[in-house]
């Protein structure tokens, strides 16, 4: 494949550039680059910027809201982003739900829930992982048991991320408890103001509430939130995982983080001389920017593959493996170039209005706390060690 771009490729580059100048508010950008926390609003108001451009499904169909970019365009919009450090729009609704329901929701389906997506109206969280579900995910327990025209839900789903804030989620559930594991579950979107749903903080170890435990208890569900056919989930699930793991590779985010490691390395001293000349500390430097440049070329060959419409296979588990690997590489490093400053944690610091004193350089303040959160890259979305079984089973037919 060509790896340079055509110059209507590098003009698109420059049009991107000046949007993000014009309309990307500095507040929220500056939060970004300090690695701060977002309030809901924050990330609503980014994502009503996009949309109003029509750039915020970027990756669906031009019949339903999308932009009708290339591959490329795409990628070189998600990089600006991430170098331009805007929000990143949360995934779920339209990353992972709009594509499931516009190749396997039925026309109703598409015309009402993909507009509500875009607008906004609807924030959706992923009701996948169990106590007893998470990599091994086909061994969902949570039932739905259809009683004439509703399905009767009753489970519990773990980790939901943002879920605080979500009024829908979609979920998989067994709809029947005799057939195989894979065969016997349905994917059904759920209301969370239905009485019987419960949810329940998970507070994590830098003091956030990104994560919550979710519990059904006799919940009604419309039939018609059912996509696709009853017992037939697992193939929505599978199509769903492949996009969210190509999107846990974070290309543009880790150039970004490339970018400020190198900042802050050139910054700190270290036995006279910056850290970013260290031997020790500039051989890892490098061996992650040729990890980083070999993902960004396989991540372009996945996008233009399926750039007709399919999803990617086993390449998205590889590109989620290294991904992960080289953005906690990335934390990792970081926290090593703050030295004893990373050991201090305000927990008030993650936040943008925390005026309190600063311990060490700025960077220092989200060092500990980014890396030990970005410990879940190489858990969620499928563990590490299951992409690593996926692939010996699609590609190496072991």
């Amino acid at each position: 494949m060509e790896l340079t771009f055509t110059p209507e490729e590098e003009a698109f580059r420059t049009e991107v550039q000046s949007f993000l100048k014009q309309h990307l508010p500095e507040r929220l950008s500056s939060q970004i680059r300090e690695g701060l926390q977002l309030s809901k609003a924050d990330v609503e108001e980014w994502h009503a910027i996009l949309n109003r451009q029509g750039w915020l499904a970027n990756h669906w169909p031009e019949q339903y809201g999308g932009p009708g970019w290339s591959a490329v365009q795409k990628f070189i919009f998600e990089l600006e982003c991430a170098l331009a450090h805007t929000p990143r729009i949360v995934p779920f609704g339209v990353g992972m739900l709009g594509p499931v329901l516009i190749k396997y929701g039925n026309e109703a389906q598409k015309r009402y829930w993909l507009p509500r997506i875009l607008s906004g109206e609807d924030w959706w969280c992923q009701g996948y992982s169990e106590p007893g579900a998470g990599s091994d995910l086909a061994g969902v327990k949570t039932t739905a048991v259809r009683q004439g025209d509703h399905y009767i839900v009753n489970g519990q789903k773990t980790w939901t991320t943002l879920g605080q804030h979500a009024n829908m989620i979609f979920c998989l559930v067994r709809t029947d408890k005799d057939a195989k594991k894979q065969e016997g579950i349905s994917f059904l979107l759920v209301d969370m103001n239905s009485p019987g749903v419960e949810v329940r903080p998970i507070i994590t170890l830098d003091g956030e509430h990104e994560v919550n435990e979710v519990f059904f208890t006799d919940v009604k569900v419309p039939v018609e939130n059912l996509v696709g056919e009853e017992n037939k989930g697992w193939t929505c699930a599978k199509y769903l995982l492949t996009y969210e793991r190509t999107n846990i590779a974070g290309v543009g985010f880790s150039v970004a983080g490339l970018e400020k490691l190198k900042i802050a390395a050139s910054r700190v001293m270290h036995k006279g001389k910056p850290l970013l000349h260290d031997t020790l500390f500039a051989t890892r430097l490098a061996k992650l920017e040729i990890d980083l440049e070999n993902m960004k070329t396989t991540n372009l060959r996945v996008i233009a593959a399926v750039a007709g419409g399919g999803a990617p296979g086993a390449e998205s588990s590889m590109l989620k493996i290294r991904g992960t690997e080289i953005r906690q590489e990335m934390l990792s490093l970081m926290r090593r170039a703050m030295g004893p400053y990373a050991l201090p944690f305000i927990e008030d610091a993650l936040h943008a209005d925390y005026n309190g004193p600063q311990v060490g350089p700025a960077e220092a303040k989200t060092a500990a706390a980014q890396y030990f959160n970005y410990r879940k890259l190489s858990i969620f979305g499928g563990s590490n060690e299951i992409q690593k079984n996926i692939i010996s089973k699609m590609i190496l037919g072991l």
